[in-house]
């Protein structure tokens, strides 16, 4: 079975009754998380067992290991990898080699499309799906920010739902966790909905992302040393949600390996970055952020960033009392390996 962004709703309850490896690739890594995060759902309640891409391409068995495991309690498990491009390859192979089927699988890859290895080699297989989600436009966000709302019994108008959208940074996840707040806010629910107000969102939601998080994110990948002492202090004074921050490095990380891609071998960053600002491929007022960081960030640099925003990600995952701590920590490592 496969999908995209525009066929991934009306299919998702279909896919997660007939598959078992679900494989979610494309330039949208937030758009791909938030459709993981669906499956799981329709999925229902199980064990989640989480694995990177890297610890599999170390010890390609455990996938097929896993799949085929039985938890301590009897209960159903789901196993979720996040990888980056095809470093999951041989893990794949060996679980279909695997006779047995096994608990769903739930594969969310960075860096990858659907033409990827794992995308072709899962393409001609049964009771498989494989999603790519294009970078997503205004219009498709802020129809997927009122369908949220439909979900948990909030009506969001067409114009907030647009702010909501613009907010979030185009981020579904950081949408639904927004949507989420609203709802219990307005003491919202399917049986008893409520309709969202401008005032109820100034008063819960997160304030635009280009206000409070880009600064901390050039800062860090442009690596401005000299400004990040001032910059984590911020981030402490204003409260800003590490896991929300993170999302923001992520997303412009996808975005320098989209960017990345498209240039190739070329050496001019600067005339490669003109040409992108020419064909509104990337915001004008982004034109020196990026061409600060494209400079620093690609090839093998490029991929060590996605591998460490990865693993920071499932640290304050699955620690969240010390996220803030964890998350400085890792920050301040990478701006040290911008500079070098």
């Amino acid at each position: 079975m496969k999908l995209n962004q525009k066929t991934f709703a009306g299919s998702a309850a279909k896919a997660a009754r007939e598959c078992r490896i679900f494989y979610f690739c494309g330039p949208d890594e937030a758009g791909a998380s938030d459709a993981a995060n669906r499956i799981a759902n329709l999925l229902g309640d199980a064990e989640k067992v989480e694995m990177s891409g890297a610890e599999l391409k170390r010890d390609p068995v455990r996938l097929a290991d896993e799949a085929r495991s039985v938890s301590l309690f009897g209960d159903k498990r789901v196993i979720h990898i996040r990888a980056n491009g095809d470093d999951a390859f041989d893990a794949v192979e060996t679980l279909l080699s695997s006779p047995v089927d096994g608990w769903p699988v739930l594969i969310v890859a960075t860096s990858a499309t659907d033409k990827s290895r794992i995308a072709k080699l899962l393409g001609s297989q049964p009771g498989v799906m494989v999603a790519m989600f294009y970078p997503p436009d205004l219009k498709s966000i802020t129809d997927a920010v009122r369908d949220m709302g439909d979900a948990v019994g909030v009506n969001i108008n067409g114009s907030l739902a647009e702010r909501l959208a613009r907010a979030s940074g185009m981020d579904t996840r950081m949408a639904r966790s927004e949507i989420e707040k609203l709802a219990l806010f307005l003491d919202a629910s399917p049986q008893a909905p409520r309709e969202a107000t401008a005032a109820a969102i100034d008063e819960i939601c997160a304030i635009n992302e280009d206000d409070s998080l880009m600064p901390l994110v050039n800062v860090v990948l442009g690596g401005d040393a000299r400004k990040l002492p001032g910059e984590l202090a911020r981030m402490r004074e204003m409260g800003l949600n590490p896991v929300g921050l993170l999302l923001a490095f992520e997303r412009r990380a996808a975005q320098l390996v989209q960017l990345a891609a498209r240039m190739g071998e070329r050496g001019d960053v600067n005339s490669f970055i003109e040409q992108e600002v020419s064909s509104n491929r990337i915001f004008f007022r982004d034109r020196t952020d990026l061409t600060a960081q494209l400079r620093r960030w690609r090839g093998a640099r490029l991929v060590r960033l996605t591998e460490r925003l990865t693993m920071l990600h499932r640290t304050l995952i699955s620690d969240s009392r010390n996220g803030e701590l964890a998350l400085a920590q890792g920050l301040a490592e990478i701006a040290r390996a911008a500079v070098r």
